[in-house]
């Protein structure tokens, strides 16, 4: 008989706790798994979703079973949004987003359920991005807000020859792969944010089709990673060891960064005259001098 979910909620959370974590999966994994059996789930330890002090909202779990049941009986099951999840040892997959949704499955007694493998950051991933590095000076941009941006009125850039996957549809804000190979040239790295789910590997594949090398990606930069004050300050200060200046850019302005100090300065992007990347081009341009 099926344990009521609060009680398997706690089980899983007494079974996996402390043994449990994240592995790589493969690239075929991760094209081909598109169900899993919801017993080879398994909730995130370090999501809200199983802290006693906030807990699942049973009211949203109502919601999606209504929800779901809808789909389910039109026969709109390839519409059903996926669960998220990574690899785990010792076994199964680890929920990444969509614990409500996993528990609305489990309580309609749903076998199978639709999922998407991805690989995320970790803090050993970020360290080693950062051994790989081989510049002392970065760029950063966040891949939703300002890679594609949500103005439809922008021009973009052509879409790749052959591409698949998650960004198969979208489009580049015009000029991004010029800047990119602008920084490249001046001797800066590449890191990416983003707060979706994409693959790490996904996303080294998308932007090579641009013909952009990116050093650092960080991926689902919303959900709430595990890192002690201790682990959080050794990355901090491998960032500072290995890069003298940051610059993070958005649709607005380029702020530089002094890595150490995390003294800046804020220029803004004057489009009076020129084009967005142009524009930053003669931004850092004029650095120069000032870094040396």
């Amino acid at each position: 008989m099926k344990e009521h979910f609060d009680t398997y909620l706690k089980n899983q959370i007494d079974k996996y706790n402390g043994v449990a974590f994240p592995v790589k999966s493969g690239i075929l994994r991760r094209a081909l798994v598109k169900k899993a059996k919801i017993l080879d789930l398994h909730p995130n330890p370090d999501d809200e979703f199983t802290h006693p002090d906030v807990g699942p909202s049973y009211r949203i779990i109502s919601d999606y079973e209504a929800k779901l049941k809808q789909m389910l009986a039109h026969g709109k099951d390839d519409e059903v949004e996926p669960i998220i999840v990574e690899k785990m040892h010792p076994e199964g997959y680890i929920i990444v987003n969509g614990h409500h949704r996993w528990a609305a499955f489990y309580r309609m007694d749903v076998k199978k359920i639709p999922v998407s493998v991805v690989n995320l950051t970790h803090q050993e991933d970020i360290i080693k991005m950062l051994e790989s590095a081989s510049n002392n000076k970065r760029i950063t941009l966040d891949l939703d807000e300002v890679v594609f941006g949500d103005n439809t009125d922008e021009e973009v850039e052509k879409r790749p020859f052959f591409t698949v996957g998650p960004l198969s549809k979208a489009r580049m804000k015009k000029g991004i792969p010029a800047l990119f190979n602008f920084f490249s040239q001046k001797g800066y790295d590449i890191w990416l944010y983003t707060s979706n789910y994409y693959s790490i590997e996904y996303l080294r594949y998308y932007m090579r089709k641009y013909h952009v090398h990116v050093t650092g990606i960080m991926n689902g930069t919303q959900r709430n990673v595990k890192m002690s004050d201790i682990d959080r300050l050794t990355i901090e200060k491998k960032i500072a060891a290995q890069y003298k200046y940051t610059l993070n850019i958005d649709n607005d302005s380029v702020i530089r960064i002094n890595t150490a100090t995390k003294d800046f300065t804020d220029y803004d992007i004057n489009l009076e005259k020129r084009n967005w990347s142009q524009a930053i081009m003669d931004i850092v341009g004029n650095m120069k001098d000032e870094e040396g």
